[in-house]
């Protein structure tokens, strides 16, 4: 069986040359002008970048990463979620060729080439002429195998600059320009200390997505960028495609697990949500801004996010932060991520303001002005926990501008890190009873174990509380016929 949708790789020769720009323009003008159903799909561990894509596109953005995915699993996502589209989108990150050694493993151009994908290099052309023409005819003889289709000129000065530019690229490397954006086209989406503001906290999702749909419309050949995308090769299906059994799905028995889900806790791949359900989950979003305590839930699963942009909101939340710190000290099984982790704590400080978290952990959380752990990591499991074997090792990412303060590596701590910063030097994950909270983000795309963790504590817990409400009922039959012989001997 094989597989041949249209799709697209856009990359660039750098991070922040343009392509977010391009590929969220090109997405949205795709589905707000031609009514194409595009499937995006972000390169690497981003949330951001991948939020606005899923914006531009209204429908989940994937991520792909070859560093924390193997091959297979790669082209079987890509797959699976392409089909219901009918044109799929890949975002590169930092350079095309840019990877982990000088071989460029895990690149975007190692992407491209494995999804079959044309690459559509954005070259920001800010004080550049002819040289550009040098830097695309270098990414051409780097890699011949590589697809390379097209050039989309970005941060263009005028159309004097864009006559040399345009020429130079065309005559010398065979490869046409397909995109001239000028200077203000880059002006649509604001940025902090992470990147681009989350769609969740814009103002202006909506007004963002038009502007740059009109303007990638005006400025870039719609139609010739279809016609690359259609000629990618037909790829391969991976012979283990198969979807969950019934057993697995747990149709007759399933449990609920709690997704904190707001402006401060969002960054969640669709792919974990997707296979905490394919494992036997009802998924429920709760918030930590409404004052209102936590509903009936078998575990609770809290991401990253941004709680330091709204920590008078949470800290002034007591109702919440009561309620959890009450569910987690009588057992429920709690997987937090980052920022998950700070909410946890005893509090956030930030330019000289301290704000209460829930006090599970008896750490304070301190923001830095620049990175205290940023890359990918690796994991094993050296302590007992609520959730993985110990030994077991899995692969993961931090970014992460805080820090813990007052713990050392005497504390509880789950993760020895092969690779990355943590909480402590060389360590990860603290566990109080059923609740564990890393820095380290995971993919389930290539953890398979991961999803099976979550949901095999909440079915545990699901278990315990069943036992307790039998035990319960128990004890009241046992008095009410106690009270009914009482009677019947009264009279």
């Amino acid at each position: 069986m094989m597989f041949d949708k249209p799709r697209l790789m856009i990359a660039a020769l750098r991070g922040g040359a343009g392509k977010t720009v391009v590929s969220l323009g090109l997405t949205a003008a795709w589905r707000l002008r031609h009514g194409l159903r595009v499937v995006p799909f972000k390169k690497g561990p981003d949330y951001i970048d991948a939020g606005w894509l899923a914006a531009a596109a209204q429908r989940p953005c994937y991520n792909l990463d070859p560093y924390l995915m193997q091959a297979d699993d790669i082209l079987e996502s890509f797959i699976r979620h392409s089909t219901s589209g009918d044109v799929s989108l890949i975002e590169g990150n930092r350079g095309l060729f840019d990877g982990v050694d000088i071989q460029g493993s895990f690149s975007t151009a190692e992407l491209a080439k494995l999804l079959g994908a044309p690459v559509v290099l954005v070259l920001d052309a800010t004080k550049m002429t002819r040289t550009a023409a040098a830097l695309v005819m270098g990414c051409r003889q780097l890699d011949p195998q590589l697809n390379m289709g097209a050039v989309i000129l970005n941060r263009v000065a005028g159309r004097r600059h864009e006559k040399v530019l345009r020429g130079a690229i065309e005559e010398y490397c065979g490869i046409p320009v397909l995109g001239v954006l000028p200077k203000d086209c880059n002006m649509f989406f604001s940025e902090r200390h992470m990147g681009l503001v989350p769609p969740q906290e814009a103002q202006n999702v909506t007004a963002a997505m038009q502007s740059a749909a009109g303007s990638v419309g005006r400025c870039v050949d719609l139609e010739a960028l279809w016609q690359l995308a259609t000629s990618a090769g037909a790829l391969g299906w991976p012979a283990a495609m198969t979807g969950p059994s019934e057993a697995e799905i747990g149709l007759h028995n399933p449990v609920r697990i709690g997704i904190v889900r707001d402006a401060a806790f969002q960054f969640y791949y669709p792919e974990n949500l997707e296979a905490l359900v394919e494992k036997g989950a009802v998924l429920q979003e709760v918030s930590s801004f409404e004052e209102r305590p936590l509903p009936s839930l078998d575990a609770l699963y809290i991401g990253g996010g941004f709680p330091e942009t709204h920590l008078e909101i949470l800290a002034g939340n007591e109702v919440f932060r009561e309620s959890l710190k009450r569910e987690i000290e009588a057992g429920l099984p709690v997987y937090a991520e980052c920022g998950g982790l700070m909410f946890l704590c005893a509090s956030i400080s930030q330019a000289e303001r301290k704000f209460p978290m829930t006090g599970i952990f008896p750490f304070d959380v301190v923001l830095e002005p620049k990175p205290q752990g940023h890359g990918y990591t690796i994991l094993e499991v050296e302590r007992s926990n609520p959730f993985f074997a110990q030994g077991a090792k899995f692969k993961g990412h931090e970014f992460h501008y805080s820090r813990i303060v007052g713990c050392d590596s005497s504390a509880p701590l789950v993760f020895r890190l092969q690779k990355g910063h943590g909480i402590v030097a060389g360590w990860d994950g603290i566990c109080y009873k059923n609740s564990l909270a890393c820095y380290s983000h995971v993919h389930a795309v290539g953890n398979a174990v991961w999803a099976d963790a979550v949901v095999r504590a909440a079915r545990g817990r699901r278990r315990e509380n069943t036992s307790k409400s039998l035990d319960h009922k128990g004890i009241r039959s046992q008095k009410c016929r106690k009270s009914l012989h009482f009677l019947t001997q009264s009279f």
